[in-house]
């Protein structure tokens, strides 16, 4: 599948290694994140355009906030809260016991993982939607810019923290191709 990426989407991917550091596995947030330090890309032409590129720390703390919940959503601590269920609370009890971001899956201790990082579901899932879009619009290759568009349709944290600054799938098309282009299912 990597065979059709641009230079620039490869570079996302790579950094998403980087960025997965101490993590079990590279996810959705960590291709988010790669996307955030990229430079003179088509992903980061759109994310400047709708004001993303000085919001980024408030994008990576959003990032940790529900890494710290273990990885559930904004809306998934809503809805349990519905239920009676503080995600808050249990965040708050776990980590006065075990220390802050025990929840959040990250692997403290280095050296714990030889050879390459895997790519976990979420950025499976993100790659494989990119590859999508690209086909969908009858482009050649995939770039980064497919890889934020994916990002954006595809439910969880990632998708939901764009939203939250106003980066949607619709808002990207807008800001790269002009508008007027359906919705990516």
């Amino acid at each position: 599948m990597f065979e059709r990426f641009t230079k620039d989407a490869r570079a996302v991917v790579m950094g998403a290694v980087e960025q997965a550091e101490g993590a079990g596995s590279v996810d959705a947030e960590h291709l988010l994140l790669a996307l955030l330090d990229r430079e003179a890309s088509r992903a980061s032409f759109a994310l400047a355009a709708l004001g993303l590129a000085e919001r980024g720390d408030a994008v990576r703390e959003a990032l940790g906030e529900a890494r710290r919940r273990a990885g559930l959503s904004q809306a998934d601590a809503e809805a349990l809260a519905g239920l009676g269920i503080d995600v808050s609370e249990i965040v708050a009890r776990v980590e006065e016991v075990h220390g802050v971001g025990a929840m959040s899956g990250d692997r403290k201790e280095k050296g714990w993982w030889s050879g390459r990082r895997s790519f976990g579901r979420g950025a499976k899932e993100i790659l494989e939607k990119a590859l999508r879009i690209a086909v969908a619009r009858r482009d050649r290759h995939v770039g980064d810019e497919h890889i934020l568009l994916a990002l954006t349709v595809r439910p969880g944290v990632p998708g939901e923290v764009l939203a939250d600054h106003g980066v949607t799938y619709e808002s990207v098309v807008r800001v790269l191709y002009g508008g007027g282009e359906a919705k990516a299912g």
